[in-house]
């Protein structure tokens, strides 16, 4: 986990303070929604059982915690290393509980992923005909591997002629994938970007605009295309809502929000409706997960506009980690979990990790993030950069496995009234304010 430097505390503090401060006053001062502090207590979360707007209410304790899940984008790992983390946590979270088909649905409360992150969110969230979650973990780390050259295409002519149009074969694979399953069909909380040409900015799809909202609702073999869309591979996705009335021109989400942890906490915060006792950093549990970190430099071969866009991906990842750190100040040694490679495997790969990875077995490509998780965890340290700790990836993992459990088994005596949610608006916005309203609102 994070360490706290004691002499950074009285800083942290100043940060955190400052962070709150123009979070309330500024990020959300154009809130479409405005919400009553004095509501009852209610955790928004879909009953298995209903369709559309319904939605089961969970009333929590003043010790709860909101778990958010967050999933990188690009990385050199193409979402293997993440993949890999969750396998190994929905693991320990079955064998911990007893229940050997617990998922890791069961034990977050929102979801944000870009890119490869955003369909491993789609996979393990979006709900089956069973009412369960369409996929384990240990299958959707199967499908991220099996896929991977789908998922995450190479500009090569080589690779072109193997598999025909990427952008086909992608299509093929998330339509057959998840079929008419809508944003409507999600268990929990589900925050995924994209970078909209038309609007030039940030839109966040989201569970709540497409429930609360005419025109917000989208297939998620759609949402999954779009927040996986390289411009220099994929191209442009033009795509529109099930009903038809909204459209968007959608590029890759990891150009404008390849680490979604931050987008996810000021929406939770912002939610009063959903999380009414959520009024700080002390009352959210974040989990969020990297995906390896690229050696630039070691080797200029390879110097493409493909891979200077993933390389500017990376960076922007860990900007938002060392803020999202500073941000937590005294909390963050307990409310926030990042899992994050240390560099040393790329390094010893140069610039190939990448091909490493898309070349090599199965096997291989599980063994390298194996050896990623044993690595000791980073700390994002204020104004110093990262610093190397003592517990391993797998070590912090199996710590928020247990914080995990004990949120969970604090939640057991809590009271489950059901009730509708409002469609406040009938008609679409413009894309431009569904970036702020889609970070507010569910």
């Amino acid at each position: 986990m994070a360490m706290l430097l004691d002499s950074g505390f009285d800083v942290d503090k100043l940060s955190y303070e400052i962070f709150s401060i123009l979070e309330n006053k500024f990020l959300f001062g154009a809130s479409s929604f405005v919400y009553d502090d004095a509501k009852p207590s209610k955790n928004l979360g879909l009953d298995p059982t209903q369709k559309g707007v319904g939605v089961s209410v969970r009333s929590v304790s003043s010790e709860s915690k909101v778990r958010i899940l967050s999933i990188d984008g690009a990385g050199p790992t193409n979402g293997i290393l993440s993949a890999v983390s969750l396998q190994r946590l929905e693991s320990r979270l079955r064998q911990k509980s007893g229940n050997p088909n617990a998922c890791i649905a069961d034990y977050f409360d929102v979801v944000a992923g870009s890119g490869t992150g955003g369909v491993l969110a789609a996979l393990l969230f979006t709900r089956g005909k069973d009412g369960r979650p369409m996929f384990t973990a240990d299958q959707a780390l199967s499908f991220v591997v099996q896929n991977g050259r789908k998922l995450n295409p190479s500009p090569s002519s080589v690779l072109r002629r193997a598999l025909g149009s990427p952008r086909k074969a992608l299509e093929k694979l998330l339509k057959k994938t998840f079929g008419d399953f809508t944003l409507k069909d999600t268990l929990k909380s589900v925050l995924i970007p994209c970078y909209d040409l038309s609007s030039r900015g940030s839109f966040v799809f989201s569970r709540a605009d497409a429930l609360e909202m005419d025109g917000y609702d989208f297939r998620m073999s759609d949402v999954c295309l779009a927040t996986s869309a390289d411009p220099t591979v994929i191209g442009t996705v033009e795509m529109r809502s099930v009903d038809g009335k909204t459209k968007i021109m959608a590029v890759d989400g990891g150009l404008t929000m390849n680490n979604p942890t931050a987008a996810a906490i000021t929406h939770v915060l912002n939610n009063k409706q959903e999380f009414p006792l959520c009024n700080g950093v002390e009352n959210v549990l974040v989990v969020s997960l990297g995906n390896g970190e690229s050696s630039f430099g070691v080797d200029s071969v390879d110097s493409s506009p493909a891979r200077f866009l993933r390389i500017a991906g990376e960076e922007t990842s860990g900007v938002v980690d060392q803020a999202v750190s500073m941000a937590f100040g005294p909390f963050r040694t307990s409310n926030y979990v990042r899992i994050q490679a240390n560099g040393i495997i790329a390094k010893s790969h140069g610039v190939n990790l990448e091909k490493t990875i898309k070349l090599k077995s199965q096997k291989n490509i599980l063994d390298i993030a194996e050896q990623m998780l044993s690595q000791k965890n980073v700390d994002s340290v204020l104004f110093q950069g990262k610093k190397m700790v003592e517990n391993t990836n797998l070590e912090t993992l199996e710590l928020i496995s247990g914080e995990l459990m004990k949120e969970q088994e604090r939640r057991k005596s809590s009271i489950l009234p059901t009730v509708s949610l409002k469609q406040v608006f009938t008609s679409p916005r413009t894309s431009s304010s569904t970036t702020v309203s889609s970070s507010s609102s569910c």
